[in-house]
């Protein structure tokens, strides 16, 4: 279990270290204003109109870095710091999110295979590791049987969740990547306010980078120690 305490603290510095930094870039970046004074709320909206996304609502929701896409009654939800604001930072986001709204129009594969995965993830990703403990110590203590297949299905469920997290890369870097194409084919931020959305964005897929890799690891992990037993 030590060098499982390890793995847990060396993913969770690593993950420490990518979110500080991106609150830092979001702070830095929310001080630069956009030349063209637009607001979070209007960016979203261009966005969406420009890639013929009629049905969609901009709505905005409390909390800070709060912004997604819901697929399920199609709206962008955007912070009120982006929202409202007209900044840098509110551009990169706001533009973000309707990437993943442009996405579900143009039924983009990696979107839909997340979606499908959703509620099969939500069922079993909490109960995944106690499953692989708890039938690792009734292994030991009964011997290899129950115990192992209760294990296998703890894996199964947790390599769920790490399916689930590596395809949320290209999920995340595609609605980046449509964004940043956007703001720079339509002039909506200056060379300078592009760099800075563009920084912005590249440190917030790193989280979803970061979190991948710690759940691969942790599957790994783990089926050393069932398959190790067996």
């Amino acid at each position: 279990m030590i060098g499982y305490y390890l793995l847990i603290g060396t993913i969770a510095l690593v993950s420490w270290f990518v979110s500080n930094q991106l609150k830092k870039k979001f702070a830095y970046y929310s001080k630069m204003r956009l030349r063209n004074g637009m607001s979070g709320r209007e960016i979203a909206e261009k966005m969406l109109n420009d890639n013929g996304v009629f049905d969609v609502e901009v709505i905005s929701v409390p909390g800070q870095l709060t912004d997604h896409y819901n697929p399920k009654n199609k709206t962008v939800n955007l912070s009120e710091a982006v929202y409202n604001e007209r900044n840098a930072a509110a551009a990169a986001v706001a533009a973000h999110e309707c990437g993943h709204a442009v996405q579900h129009a143009q039924a983009y594969s990696a979107l839909g295979m997340r979606s499908a995965l959703v509620p099969i993830v939500s069922v079993t990703s909490g109960m995944s590791q106690w499953l692989v403990i708890g039938g690792i110590l009734l292994g030991t203590a009964l011997g290899v049987g129950l115990g192992y297949w209760v294990s296998v299905a703890g894996l199964l469920f947790m390599g769920f969740a790490t399916l689930f997290s590596f395809i949320t890369l290209p999920v995340e870097y595609d609605a980046s990547n449509r964004a940043l194409a956007w703001l720079k084919a339509k002039n909506i931020v200056t060379p300078e306010e592009y760099k800075g959305s563009e920084d912005a964005l590249k440190w917030a897929a790193r989280t979803y980078l970061v979190a991948a890799i710690g759940a691969l690891a942790s599957l790994l992990y783990w089926a050393l120690q069932v398959l190790g037993r067996d």
